[in-house]
């Protein structure tokens, strides 16, 4: 229970509905417990209708039935009212706990998403929020109802008879443990089918996303294979769960039955046995043990029997809620590296300045970053070259202060990056990253998740136009309005990076920066884009790229290798090197003359 004292807070801030739920639960209990006894009654008065008229007899009956009906009826209602308010409080706290994790993963950085899967965290959000809240609902609600209908329930039989009551209880507390086996091998079963399950959800969901692959290479049969293989699998295991399941019923019903049994035989014998000392004299009629009483005896049986069946089934929902709760508390526990601690308005000049950065990726020997230092002034448009491997992007995760500097400092207008309000910085980056990602949304919805304000249809156009992808849009039938597939699969990789480029030029950015994000994109299309970037007021500019044609206009250009600077300059001052980035240029320039000679062919 120790992982489940994190959910107090939410108890206390619902009290009143909890509260409100207890009460509710009395009240229902209270009317659920005065049908058997006053069935009972009733049905010792029987005796006294004998000789009555048929219309004497209709009247006691529909009065009778009346008052069954009512108490049943006031029962209910608090029962209803116990679910509007614990159930709804259960839900209310789901809510909240499923926000409070999605606010905690947004604030998390970019070393925590390396470490965790997709998966795991998707499984603490849904399946762990639901077990727990199975542990704030339905059994908070059956543990008290249990309590206060066992408290009830006895007073009332006690004072019908105590020895009878002590027989009739022997089998619930053994019923209890033995469902209480049953639900711990069908919670067992059950985490193992699910676990076949997922596994297999994950591997349709791969073979979905990547039909078009699997169709390349004729790899249908071998899908199919592996399908079949974890669909057998999970039939299995299933059915394992089916057998155990089918020992949940009948178990509580033969002990419901040895109970039922107990009552009819041990009732009856001290019925005869008081009927006779009431004819003998040594005991007053109404102290007697009545036939009314066996009646109300066997309800009340039956009204225990369910609560008690729950004992195990509670008791399993809180061992699965405390172990999915201590599965969230570990998330909610780990704290992020990188945190805003200023909230100060921030309004980017455009001068960026590295000082002996270097940073090395946890559980790497070598530094990914080495001694970088550089300057940029306002206006200036950065170009970031190398190698695959070379250490250009990390550069960029260190400027948006995804990670920080494991040596070094970075300043943004002469301030530290890790001092300014690092909210409102990002508000004035447009980033354009390698691996583009489209929501499937429509066009348009996707060019306005860029922007933090309202966008109208004409700035859409522009942005589009600029990005030199307004004609590719307009011959969709439904232009803005077409709908993407998953990760814009409908579109070609082109089309998905020059959206990109609109989708960050959509918010007037200040700082502009592109992550190799137009390596799909032919030479002339290119040229087009950047011609059209130059021309926007942007007061600086980040481009990283493997090929020297997206940044040769830059105002200064660092050549990376294994995360050190080796070489530095305008274009022009790098090629008169006659180094690295030289060799580099040239050997593009011989790749692009061989493909337009191919092309003449």
């Amino acid at each position: 229970m120790k992982s489940l004292s994190y959910l107090n807070k939410y108890f206390l801030k619902y009290k009143w509905r909890f509260l409100l739920g207890i009460l509710f639960i009395l009240g229902s209990n209270f009317f659920k417990v005065q049908i058997p006894v006053y069935t009972g009654g009733k049905f010792d008065g029987l005796d006294e209708l004998a000789g009555k008229t048929d219309e004497y007899i209709f009247n006691e009956a529909l009065s009778i039935g009346l008052g069954y009906v009512l108490l049943a009826l006031a029962s209910g209602i608090f029962l209803f009212a116990t679910r509007q308010t614990i159930i709804i409080m259960s839900r209310l706290i789901e809510y909240d706990l499923k926000n409070e994790i999605y606010q905690h993963y947004q604030r998390l950085d970019y070393d925590f998403r390396t470490r965790q899967s997709t998966g795991d965290l998707l499984n603490r959000i849904s399946e762990d929020v639901t077990y727990t809240r199975m542990y704030l609902g339905p059994a908070m609600m059956y543990s008290i109802s249990l309590f206060t209908l066992f408290v009830f329930a006895i007073i009332e039989m006690v004072s019908i008879n105590p020895m009878l009551t002590l027989y009739v209880l022997i089998p619930l507390p053994v019923m209890s443990f033995l469902i209480y086996k049953v639900s711990s091998k069908m919670n067992a079963y059950s985490r193992i089918v699910q676990g076949e399950q997922s596994k297999m959800s994950t591997l349709v969901q791969e073979f979905f996303s990547g039909i078009r692959v699997v169709k390349a290479y004729g790899g249908q049969k071998r899908v199919k294979e592996q399908f079949d293989q974890s669909a057998d699998s999970y039939l299995e295991k299933n059915m394992k769960l089916v057998v155990v399941n089918a020992l949940f019923l009948p178990t509580i019903f033969v002990l419901i039955g040895l109970s039922t049994l107990l009552v009819i035989y041990l009732g009856g014998l001290f019925y005869f046995q008081d009927f006779n000392w009431v004819q003998q004299g040594i005991l007053l009629e109404n102290d007697a043990f009545l036939k009314g009483d066996i009646i109300a005896f066997i309800i009340f049986v039956n009204m225990l029997t369910w609560p008690f069946a729950s004992i195990g089934w509670v008791t399993s929902m809180v061992q699965r809620a405390s172990a999915s709760q201590e599965r969230i508390n570990e998330f909610l526990d780990v704290e992020p590296t990188v945190v805003n601690t200023n909230s100060e308005p921030f309004s980017f000049e455009g001068k960026i300045e590295f000082k002996n950065v270097s940073y090395t990726y946890p559980g790497s020997d070598e530094p990914a970053i080495k001694n970088l230092s550089f300057t940029l002034k306002a206006g200036d448009t950065f170009g970031i070259v190398g190698r695959t491997g070379s250490g250009k992007s990390t550069i960029l995760k260190l400027l948006t202060r995804q990670v920080d500097p494991t040596e070094g400092e970075i300043f943004i207008d002469g301030k530290s990056l890790k001092e300014i309000n690092l909210d409102a910085f990002r508000a004035e980056i447009g980033i354009v990253p390698q691996d583009v990602f489209l929501f499937s949304e429509t066009i348009a919805d996707n060019l306005r998740f860029g922007s933090l304000k309202e966008v109208d249809q004409s700035k859409l156009e522009e942005v589009t136009k600029k990005a030199y992808v307004y004609h590719n849009i307009e011959d969709f039938p439904k232009k803005f309005e077409t709908l993407l597939g998953e990760r814009g699969v409908n579109l070609s990789g082109g089309q998905k990076q020059r959206l990109s480029i609109a989708r960050a030029l959509i918010r007037d950015p200040k700082l502009l920066i592109l992550d190799d994000c137009l390596s799909a994109v032919d030479t002339k299309t290119e040229e087009i884009i950047l011609g059209n970037l130059e021309a926007e007021n942007i007061k600086t500019s980040v481009v990283v790229s493997h090929r020297i044609s997206s940044i040769r206009n830059a105002n200064y250009i660092i050549n990376i290798d294994h995360g050190t600077k080796t070489e530095e300059g305008t274009h022009e001052e790098l090629i008169a090197l006659n180094g690295a980035y030289a060799e580099m240029y040239r050997k593009q320039l011989e790749d692009q003359s061989e493909d337009s000679a191919q092309n003449e062919v």
